[in-house]
């Protein structure tokens, strides 16, 4: 290959980078004098300066080994240009229902996030091929797992920080991460890793890498297994306490004593209880705690053992929630080169990954009658008079006298959600080299099949049709073979029995798949000279097929699961791609990048984006880069063709947290809100019966690709000033700025500030309330918000990297790294003219965006000990208040929480040829020292706190242990 002396300044900045963004300490290598001409992330040209045209940060296996984390997912999730990524804290797989997107909830898996635009929006190669996207059994996802791939394998992980589109294809609009995996590994090597968080969950970690080969073969092989207990909510005071109190702002309204609103025919109109058609006279009461015999009193509740229902009643259903999700996984890894001449090579790469993980929500409520909302089976139910358990005396019927029944049945016990995930992953390639003269071009061509394939069992939940029978006629009842009449109405001190329990329980079984074949071709190499240096090009296509399907259980598809609908999904599409890319030097310092992508999809049609670079050097420590580029998402299977129902967290204005008089004696509409409330016919005394509204969204078949615009501008310095004094070997400084704008962003519409806009606007706007009606009682219907190509979203910042190195002294060496990121702005806007809540130092829809992200790494070396001290920063954001007037941190509704700063302090101390043993490495560390909890988050879900960019609260310590030989 060619080769060329290499500049003072990459030889600097070629060890400086290799622990950009991660918060820990690498010991920079010297480089070599002279550097074979490699593929960099971001071009698909070979090229041997290490500062190249594009951002990329490169982190190398020693950085990966210092950082204390045992996968690559919580490994990338300490990205200071990372976002909001799912993870092992998130506890959540179909107690909110399923995410607009038609992606799943992801249950189980691990996702990368850049510049907060969502993991839809980053690319996940492996060794520059792009990587199967995750299933988890309740969707067709766009973004990938990446828990499919076990951290024994990678070498490195190189990640652009800018478009590349044209380069690769849909989806690289926020940037691409890709996991270079061990290729010329010889000798074995034993790893082993315990780690414990201050509250429990264990972490183990095992793997075996052997590889080796002749003159003419080489291969590795990897086998791994890895294991993470879980932690309760329990475990964290946060989630333990009583609601309020903590940062939980609702209970639920389904407890295990019950909620009943109904009126009786037989009272008087207008008095309480009475059936008037704005239901605001409905009783509205739940049982005394300690009741063992219901007594009931249609003339005075109270007299009886039930009182009015308030907000000190509802439920706290955290306690049974996890802080941390379970996971075991188990992986198979094997790559292979053998030359078949000087200038062929064939090559093969097979994986196999197995994921058994489990999340838990609190035992599953139980909502029958209109106001529960769910556009289904439930909101028809009928509760006969002669039900024995009934204690009113009356039928509750949804077309004349029922809101709702709520009961928690806690003696069921949690929902369970085990997942049984398979990950398969072949490629076969070959790898060539043409050659004219002194000149020729390297050429690759690639075949990889991928599957991910998931199943999930759901445990303890209910059949909505059962529920229906056991609440009706009993004389149907009794006629149906199984069927027990239910007692929804005698709360903890008389639970259901056995047989009741065995009628309407259910166990729920969903699956997933999604398929990725990749058939491609690559060239590369000179075209000629230009003042005796040479033009670059590459050139290639790629024929790629998707397959996806998801099956949820068929109590789902009916609408007969008292857990969330989905309709299944099974489609596939293709694309066929070409591409061409240059590099043209001018004079000796400049160099000019270009690249341009035709796609063709069999969905949408075609689609071209194209790329500008340039890379100036005017000294020989500086360098100046600057990039544009056009950008494009595909819309993928799920986002198609899903149809599914989510649990939105709705505050509906027209309730007590708005401005609405509730008791608006005289029934004059004094405010704005006021009249628009009552346009849509909400009844004095009006109050939000349930906090998590069904909305029923998914895909749209007309979706077309978003579309972006991402250009960045930096500079890279390595002032020769600073170099080889006494305190100081060497210093290098990176700034740089970026900024994406995306156009017809596939999203649904932000339902709630949609629900405040129509309000706002009087309550009867066409387009702004066309999807809210309301039922009984004033609630709100299940609203419609399917994707669409909806918005635009705009997104700036700046990046600073700084690295410093002493001279090596008697008692070792020092070194100090830092990588910030700050965000200078966020702004989604929907074609309505909506902007949505997000923004620097904003935390909304438990997502924060923190204006600055830093992270800065001490180092000391001393013969073969190292220490490394490092410090994560995250700056402080607020939240809305609105509708939690009374919490900690919110005196009223136009207050905002102040969730502070936090910092974070990781230590680890590592021994090479510990214990006077050759290859033996010792690591010991702590993770959080000073044990930092994450804020408290009052709109958060679950947990109480944004579990996207906040650590786990408490330490964690760790022991590791590496041996090769």
């Amino acid at each position: 290959m060619n080769t060329i002396r290499t500049t003072r300044l990459s030889q600097a900045v070629r060890g400086a980078l290799l622990c950009a963004f991660l918060p820990v300490a690498a010991q920079a290598q010297e480089a070599p004098t002279t550097l074979d001409a490699v593929e960099v992330t971001g071009s698909r040209i070979k090229q041997t300066e290490a500062v190249g045209a594009n951002p990329v940060a490169v982190i190398d296996r020693a950085t990966i080994d210092r950082s204390g984390v045992a996968n690559v997912g919580e490994l990338l999730l300490q990205l200071t240009a990372g976002g909001k990524a799912l993870n092992a804290k998130f506890n959540s797989s179909g107690n909110f229902g399923y995410p607009s997107s038609g992606g799943g909830i992801g249950a189980g898996s691990s996702q990368v996030d850049l510049r907060h635009l969502g993991s839809q929006r980053v690319l996940v190669l492996v060794d520059g091929i792009r990587w199967v996207n995750e299933s988890s059994a309740s969707g067709v996802s766009g973004s990938a797992d990446l828990n499919t791939i076990p951290l024994a394998i990678v070498e490195r992980i190189e990640v652009l920080e800018d478009g590349a589109s044209a380069i690769y294809g849909s989806d690289a609009i926020a940037g691409v991460v890709n996991i270079i995996t061990r290729r010329d590994f010889d000798g074995a090597l034993v790893h082993g890793y315990f780690g414990q968080w201050s509250r429990g969950g264990d972490t183990t970690e095992a793997s075996i890498t052997v590889g080796g080969g002749g003159d003419r073969f080489h291969g590795v092989f990897s086998a791994s297994w890895f294991e993470q207990e879980s932690i309760g909510a329990g475990e964290w005071d946060q989630s333990s306490w009583p609601i309020p109190g903590g940062g939980l702002a609702f209970g639920s309204s389904g407890t295990p004593q019950g909620r009943f609103t109904f009126c009786d025919p037989a009272r008087p109109i207008g008095s309480y209880g009475s059936c008037t058609p704005s239901q605001e006279f409905f009783y509205d009461i739940t049982l005394d705690d300690g009741t063992v015999v219901p007594v009931w009193n249609p003339a005075d509740p109270s007299a009886g053992t039930y009182h009015d229902f308030s907000g000190a009643d509802r439920f706290n259903y955290a306690p049974f929630n996890l802080l941390l999700t379970p996971s075991e996984r188990k992986s198979l890894f094997g790559a292979f080169g053998f030359d078949i001449s000087d200038t062929l090579t064939l090559r093969g790469k097979m994986l196999y990954n197995n994921r058994q993980s489990m999340n838990q929500a609190a035992p599953e409520p139980i909502f029958v009658g209109p106001y529960a909302g769910t556009g289904g089976l439930a909101d028809t139910v009928i509760i006969h008079a002669n039900n024995p358990y009934n204690p009113f005396g009356i039928t509750l019927d949804p077309a004349s006298n029922f809101g709702w029944v709520t009961r928690r049945p806690v003696e069921v016990g949690p929902r369970i959600f085990e997942q049984d995930v398979d990950t398969w992953y072949f490629n076969l390639g070959l790898d060539g080299q043409w050659r004219f003269g002194d000149n020729g071009l390297d050429w690759n061509l690639d075949y990889v099949r991928s599957e991910n394939s998931a199943e999930q069992t759901f445990y303890n939940g209910y059949n909505i049709a059962k529920i229906k029978l056991a609440l009706g006629d009993p004389a149907i009842c009794a006629a149906t073979p199984g069927c027990v009449p239910l007692d929804l109405f005698g709360g903890q001190g008389r639970p259901m029995t056995p047989q009741m329990i065995d009628w309407i329980r259910t166990t729920q079984h969903d699956a997933s798949k999604q398929v990725l074949d990749i058939w491609s071709f690559n060239v590369t190499g000179d075209l000629f000279d230009i003042g005796g240096r040479a033009a670059g090009f590459a050139a290639g296509i790629e024929h790629r097929v998707y397959e996806g399907s998801f099956d949820p259980d068929p109590l789902r598809q009916t609408g007969e699961s008292q857990d969330s609908f989905a309709a299944p999904v099974r489609a596939d599409y293709d694309v066929d791609e070409v591409y061409a890319e240059f590099r043209l030097p001018f004079a000796d310092t400049f160099d000019l990048n270009a690249a341009i992508r035709y796609s063709d999809y069999s969905t949408f049609g075609g689609a071209t984006t194209g790329k500008v670079g340039f890379r100036w050097q005017p000294v020989d420590d500086l360098v100046i880069r600057g990039n544009w580029s056009e950008g494009f998402r595909a819309p993928n299977l799920g986002e198609l063709y899903g149809l599914t129902q989510f649990g939105a967290t709705l505050t509906d204005p027209c309730g007590p947290t708005g401005t609405l008089i509730v008791n608006d004696a005289d029934g004059l509409n004094t405010t704005p809100l006021e009249t628009a409330c009552r346009a849509q016919g909400v009844p004095n005394g009006f109050e939000q019966a349930n906090t998590q509204i069904t909305t029923f969204t998914g895909g749209n078949p007309n979706l077309q690709p978003e579309e972006s615009e991402s250009w960045t501008v930096g500079a890279v310095w390595s002032p020769d000033f600073f170099e080889n004094l006494t305190w100081s070997e060497r210093i290098d400084i990176e700034l740089g700025y970026y900024h994406h704008e995306i156009d017809g962003a596939i999203q649904p519409r932000d339902i709630q500030a949609l629900l405040d806009a129509c309000l706002a606007a009087g309550g009867l706007d066409a387009t702004l309330c066309s999807p809210f009606t309301r039922g009984a009682g004033g609630n709100l219907n299940p609203p419609n918000n399917f994707l669409d190509n909806l918005a635009v979203i705009e997104t700036d910042g700046v990046d600073v990297k700084f690295d410093w190195r002493s001279p090596e002294f008697a008692w070792g060496r020092l070194t100090a790294s830092l990588q910030a990121s700050h965000v200078i702005d966020y702004r989604e806007v929907d074609r309505d003219g909506n902007v949505a809540t997000r923004a620097p130092g904003v935390e909304a829809n438990d997502g924060a965006i923190p204006e600055w992200q830093t992270n800065v790494q001490l180092g000391w070396a001393i013969g073969d000990w190292f220490v490394a001290w490092n410090v994560r920063y995250i700056s402080e954001v607020s939240e809305s208040c609105a509708g939690l007037a009374g919490l900690p941190g919110c005196p009223t509704d136009a207050d905002r929480n102040e969730l502070d700063a936090t910092w974070y302090n990781d230590l680890q101390v590592s021994w090479n040829d510990a214990f006077t043993m050759p290859g033996l490495k010792l690591a010991v560390g702590v993770n959080n020292v000073f044990d930092e909890d994450p804020p408290i988050c009052l709109t958060c879900s679950l947990n109480g706190y944004d579990a996207g960019t906040y650590d786990l609260p408490g330490r964690f310590w760790y022991v590791s242990l590496d041996y090769r030989f």
